[in-house]
């Protein structure tokens, strides 16, 4: 009987760990389900401009969100990117305004956010597509502010 208890609370235990926000992933769920990425942060207007330039490769389950001071027009290019990306755009609660597919590598043009927004995720191109991603689904992440997330970090 002890054992039996001991195994439940250790289950427990271990969803109220994967259930944690952290700063080294994002999560993302919508109708295609839940998805979870290892990321990297570009919080400061350096990070932000260099970005995932010059890489050669990037795991499959990992990318890099990008953290604005507050909600707003933002556009990106893919100057010195060595590696095609899908950029989701998210608005102050995390929720997804826009799913740009597969970026190409070098290409100057801009891509902008098409409306406010305060947090990008760049993951490996193509990646979105074929999970699903689309505009209302929405990110859980410590730096979103959970007295207005669309999907809280303790939820």
């Amino acid at each position: 009987m002890r054992r039996g208890g001991l195994a439940a609370g250790l289950v427990l235990l271990a969803s109220a760990v994967q259930a944690e926000c952290r700063d080294d992933r994002v999560e993302i769920r919508g109708d295609f389900g839940h998805a979870r990425f290892a990321i990297e942060l570009a919080d400061t207007a350096e990070e932000r401009a260099r970005g995932l330039m010059y890489r050669e490769a990037m795991p499959k389950s990992a990318g890099m969100l990008f953290v604005y001071p507050d909600a707003r027009a933002v556009a990106f290019w893919m100057q010195n990117t060595l590696i095609p990306l899908d950029m989701i755009f998210a608005d102050q609660t995390g929720t997804v305004i826009k799913v740009h597919h597969k970026a190409i590598p070098h290409d100057r043009t801009q891509i902008p956010s098409d409306g406010p927004a305060q947090f990008v995720l760049e993951i490996n191109g193509g990646m979105a597509r074929a999970m699903g991603l689309a505009a209302g689904d929405v990110l859980r992440h410590p730096r979103i502010d959970q007295s207005g997330a669309a999907w809280p970090c303790d939820d």
